[in-house]
């Protein structure tokens, strides 16, 4: 089965991402964070697959982050309402994601990916 690449076409890291994944000659099944938002259950998978904490998956450089103070809400909401927030808008979500049979990757770290994906 391809990994699911799930991104936002204008973001500058998620076309880097996407151009290595090419260049290593990665087939992903590709997916647009905005027009298809992953929903609670899907993220909630993706979260504890990942071993990552779900502050991990916040975009805390966008612009819904900050003008709706979330670091204050992710450090002090439950799992069920961060998972909400999530799943609510795609731009709150940290991107690109990977997703594999037995892993999650969040953010591009060339590293981390080619460890996963090579």
């Amino acid at each position: 089965m391809k990994p699911l690449f799930i991104h936002y076409p204008k973001c500058g890291t998620c076309r880097k991402a996407y151009k290595w994944l090419e260049e290593n000659g990665i087939e992903v099944e590709s997916r647009h964070i905005v027009e298809n938002n992953p929903n609670k259950e899907e993220l909630s998978e993706w979260i504890d697959k990942s071993g990552l904490p779900i502050s991990r998956f916040f975009n805390t450089s966008g612009i819904i982050y900050r003008e709706n103070n979330l670091k204050e809400k992710v450090n002090s909401a439950s799992r069920n309402e961060l998972l909400e927030i999530l799943a609510s808008n795609g731009m709150v979500v940290k991107r690109p994601i990977v997703v594999g049979d037995d892993f999650v990757l969040v953010g591009f770290n060339e590293k981390q990916w080619s460890e996963k994906l090579l």
